[in-house]
């Protein structure tokens, strides 16, 4: 096989503007990798499911809604067998000892221009596959989400019509850069489906929560801020180095398609300073609740499925008054953890043309009334375990923690917490603390997770995975 490898195969055309755009389609790789033994049989692209309907112009499957059938597996995929609990914390590594105080290459060069050190820089082979456990599931976690975002983004096309999507403030061109966005999430399929091999995830068919462009847009962008976390949390853990090249060079175009969608629904598109990463087993606890059904032996994966923290006070978006959210939970559209504010409201900012308090599509807005702040009373219910979830209620909610005793903030480069007041079995409430990354960047701000702890275990961006086993309920928090 051939050193020149193509990673990103099968991009396809775009159709001509006004032209019934193609049906997305992945081609079937032959091999798997450079110098693989692992051979392909042609598959069809479709999951024994999807078929596809043509509107507005738009593709998309015809079904959307809820598994009504009987999960034949439960449980999320085990290894031959488990070796502890838990991970035990462990001191800092030996070999981590590196400082340079002088400013200058300390070592010898192995190259003109090269300084001592790095992986993957001694001149071998890169291999583009996954080279573990961790690697795989991992990828095959993110094939998942570019699965429903492909077939998300064509979904809005299809089931709004163009009088919609003005009466939004979206036109024909927003409607072209939302196609050329799921246009990217067919390239971004095929690359993980090429890094995984045979057994790669499918398509499924997802069961939605939206019913106006407002709402779809919206979910949108909390779907694509978990899909952009989920990746960053696990990115340099993976074992394969060459895995973790292509993939930050995919989930850098997921980040833009989150910026974009927050414009589109009326927020400010960066109002943060640094990007948050979260373990797999939270992304996996968001998506997993939009799939509906997957194909028979579809490959599993190994995460935690969390149970859900509604915040029952949640800002909503389309408020021309967010601190004028209903307090009961029912500005959300339904129960899940990544459903959008409810659109069809009275005091609506959407058409609303005061700045400061205008929420319509825009390159940018200033929020004159903020949708959350330091000193929000925020109040919570929360899940019992044992819930089923995900592609045909195959999976179990599952917790290891004890009594929640904190909130626990996850943003920029920090974790914070702060203490959480019963009011029964599983309300309570918090109030959202105040801190700062640098200088005057308040570390809570944007769309991000919050959950529910027995314990205020102090983690760093590079091991948040070790606060699972005390997560009671996992939730998304709308604060900017």
């Amino acid at each position: 096989m051939s050193s020149c490898i193509i990673v990103a195969a099968a991009l396809l055309l775009a159709p001509a503007l006004g032209a019934p755009a193609p049906a997305p389609q992945v081609t079937e790789p032959a091999s798997f990798g450079p110098d693989s033994q692992i051979s392909a049989s042609p598959q069809s692209s479709t999951t024994g499911y999807r078929v596809e309907v043509v509107e507005n112009g738009y593709t998309s499957a015809t079904y959307h809604g809820p598994y009504t059938g009987t999960p034949t597996t439960i449980g999320a995929v085990p290894g031959p067998t488990t070796l502890a609990a838990s991970i035990a914390p462990q001191p800092l590594n030996p070999t981590a000892t590196y400082y340079n105080s002088k400013g200058v290459p300390l070592n010898p060069m192995p190259a003109p221009y090269t300084p001592a050190g790095g992986l993957g820089t001694n001149g071998s082979l890169p291999r583009y596959m996954v080279e573990s456990d961790f690697d795989f599931e991992s990828i095959a976690l993110g094939l998942y989400q570019e699965w429903i975002e492909l077939d998300l983004f064509h979904d809005g096309l299809v089931r709004f019509t163009d009088e919609e999507f003005a009466a939004a403030g979206l036109d024909a061109e927003a409607r072209s850069l939302i196609e050329f966005m799921a246009d990217q999430e067919t390239g971004h399929a095929t690359l993980l489906t090429n890094m995984l091999g045979e057994r790669a995830p499918k398509e499924c068919v997802y069961d939605y929560p939206y019913t106006t462009v407002r709402e779809w847009i919206d979910f949108m962008q909390r779907l694509t801020r978990f899909g952009e976390s989920g990746v960053w949390g696990f990115i340099n853990h993976l074992d394969s180095r060459e895995v973790g090249q292509l993939l930050a060079q995919s989930i850098a175009t997921e980040a833009r398609q989150q910026q974009i969608f927050r414009q589109m629904s009326g927020l400010t598109p960066m109002d943060v300073w640094f990007e948050n990463g979260w373990p797999q087993s939270w992304s996996w606890t968001m998506l997993a609740p939009y799939i509906s059904y997957c194909p028979e032996n579809t490959t599993r994966l190994a995460w935690q499925n969390f149970p859900t923290l509604h915040i029952l006070n949640n800002a909503n978006i389309n408020r021309y008054s967010p601190n004028d959210t209903a307090q009961d939970g029912s500005e959300n559209v339904g129960p899940r953890i990544a459903d959008p504010s409810v659109s069809n409201i009275t005091a609506s900012c959407e058409n609303l043309n005061v700045t400061g308090y205008g929420c319509g599509p825009s390159v940018a807005h200033n929020k004159s009334e903020p949708l959350s702040f330091p000193g929000k009373k925020v109040l919570f219910q929360w899940d019992a375990p044992g819930q089923a979830v995900g592609p045909n209620n195959s999976y179990v909610t599952a917790t290891s923690a004890g009594v929640p005793k904190f909130v626990g903030w996850s943003q920029q480069l920090n974790l914070t917490y702060s203490p959480l007041t019963m009011t029964s079995n599983n309300t309570g409430y918090t109030y959202q603390p105040e801190g700062f990354v640098y200088g005057n960047d308040g570390i809570i701000n944007g769309t991000m997770a919050i959950m529910l702890t027995d314990l205020d275990l102090f983690v760093t961006p590079f091991n948040t995975s070790m606060l699972n086993p005390h997560i009671v309920a996992l939730g998304m928090y709308q604060a900017g």
